[in-house]
């Protein structure tokens, strides 16, 4: 039990010295695009990705760290998806970031620093853990999104991402807290037993659960704790907004299965009912304020608090009436929406940066004007990521939606109905937004007749993202297997 047992953190060691070596060798490097830095990168992100597919189908749960860390299948396929996201992101961000004087050897260190923070989250068994990663991610990002010292746009938003980055850490910080006063343990296990007797400081633990929540919301942009999400994604370059919207997405799912499920599910009753409102206010206001918006990247700010509403109602129904039979269900749909939403956003951002140029940003919905008659084949490639995030057939969204829809309706209890059919109607407001892009693609006269210039990089793995959507949609049953073995899996130990 007391083992420090190193090779469950062998991800994570990679990680740590790959980005220092990255930091080194920089320091050396002159080629214009910083072509040394982007392999060496590449490859220390794919070798983390086959440890990481490689421990998973191993299916070991392992503690290590003095019980302060689990390497267990659930850890191990997100920490997959996110280094394949931040490679995919890199790929997109290179051509990008080399037009605006952004190319340079901070970009991958904090790249590959913010991961490795999402690394420490997703195997975290201790409340000081999480916290940990939580700030290694964070800091990471801001100051990523401050790269573009001379971009007032960029400044105000990075200045805003920390601010209110550093309220929530506060709430998450002050709920750990407070839960470590209620059961005298920082660790999940010992959490979950000490509520399991019922001999604890009830006022104590209710506040602690409503103060996590809050910091769960902020970080994964649900409402009311939305407000740095439009202006952080507008504000932000493309290239980081896709780093913010993309892995920690993954990482606040995680933590979220950590602290909720795994630490406090004895107490499901109490956070399902927190939920439950975040769930429909975020699906509400994400939905309805997007209608209105004119720049993409903030009317994907705005498909994202959304998205996170509709990901939050599988995590509503794991436990009904005392039962946990529908757990497994219901955290994987979770699971899967969530991951399917990040392949998506990659996309969607992904053609953002496409189209951009120098001294050009793609940012406006016109902007995408006759995409059609320029580029038919991106055009059909940004309908499908459109498609999907309308939770469409035959994207993947589509059934992403169902799955989440299918674990509240088998409840058969007729609360979760209700949220069901709310569900279903406001996803019904929301493809408003989504068809009004493809409207205009196909519609709409050319309103820019510059040609498109991209790296044959980037216009291959955008393919292959497009691709993987439809793919997925067509034949999800292998990825949703994926979600069931990791929760089963996790829930066991």
């Amino acid at each position: 039990m007391n083992q420090m047992n190193w090779s469950a953190i062998a991800p994570e060691i990679v990680l740590l010295v790959m980005a220092c070596v990255v930091a080194m060798v920089d320091l050396w490097v002159t080629h214009p695009r910083r072509l040394p830095t982007y392999l060496l990168t590449q490859v220390s992100l794919a070798v983390v990705a086959l440890m990481q597919l490689w421990a998973f189908n191993d299916g070991a749960t392992v503690y290590a760290m003095q019980r302060m860390v689990v390497a267990d299948p659930m850890g191990h396929l997100l920490g997959l998806f996110s280094t394949i996201a931040v490679m995919v992101s890199l790929v997109y961000a290179r051509p990008y970031a080399a037009e605006r004087d952004m190319l340079k050897g901070e970009l991958f260190t904090l790249s590959l620093f913010s991961l490795l923070g999402i690394a420490v989250m997703l195997s975290a068994n201790n409340f000081l853990v999480v916290y940990l990663g939580l700030e290694l991610m964070s800091l990471s990002l801001y100051a990523l999104v401050a790269m573009r010292r001379d971009h007032a746009d960029a400044t105000e938003a990075a200045m805003k991402y920390f601010v209110l980055g550093a309220l929530a850490s506060g709430f998450l910080l002050y709920g750990l807290s407070m839960m470590y006063g209620a059961t005298g343990s920082l660790e999940m296990g010992e959490v979950f037993k000490a509520i399991g007797t019922g001999q604890i400081n009830e006022q104590v633990m209710i506040l602690g659960i409503v103060f996590i929540v809050a910091g769960l919301g902020f970080k994964l942009g649900a409402v009311p704790f939305h407000m740095w999400v439009p202006d952080v994604y507008q504000g932000a370059p493309t290239a980081v907004t896709l780093l913010i919207g993309g892995a920690p997405k993954l990482a606040a799912f995680a933590i979220t299965i950590r602290l909720l499920v795994e630490g406090m599910l004895g107490r499901a009753v109490d956070w399902q009912q927190m939920l439950v409102v975040l769930s429909v206010g975020s699906m509400l206001l994400g939905n309805v304020v997007a209608i209105a918006q004119t720049n993409l990247k903030r009317m994907l700010a705005y498909s994202s608090i959304a998205q996170m509403g509709f990901m939050l109602l599988g995590l509503c129904s794991g436990v009904v009436s005392g039962n946990t039979l529908s757990a497994g269900n219901s955290y994987a749909s979770s699971m899967f929406y969530i991951v399917t939403y990040v392949l998506t956003t990659l996309g969607s951002f992904g053609m953002v940066m496409l189209l951009s140029r120098q001294g050009f940003e793609a940012e406006q919905i016109d902007d995408l004007k006759g995409l059609a008659k320029r580029s038919p084949w991106f055009a059909l490639v940004m309908t499908i990521f459109m498609l999907s995030l309308a939770g469409l057939p035959p994207t993947v969204g589509f059934y992403a939606k169902l799955s989440v829809l299918q674990s509240l309706v088998s409840t058969n209890v007729g609360g979760y109905l209700l949220l069901a059919i709310v569900a279903v109607l406001l996803s019904l407001v929301g493809a408003f937004y989504y068809l009004r892009v493809i409207k205009v693609m196909y519609f709409d006269e050319p309103a820019d007749h510059a040609p498109i210039v991209s790296t044959g990089d980037v216009r291959a793995v955008l393919s292959l993202n497009g691709v993987a959507v439809l793919a997925f949609g067509i034949l999800p049953s292998w990825l949703m297997t994926l979600c069931v073995q990791a929760i089963v899996k996790a829930l066991a130990t």
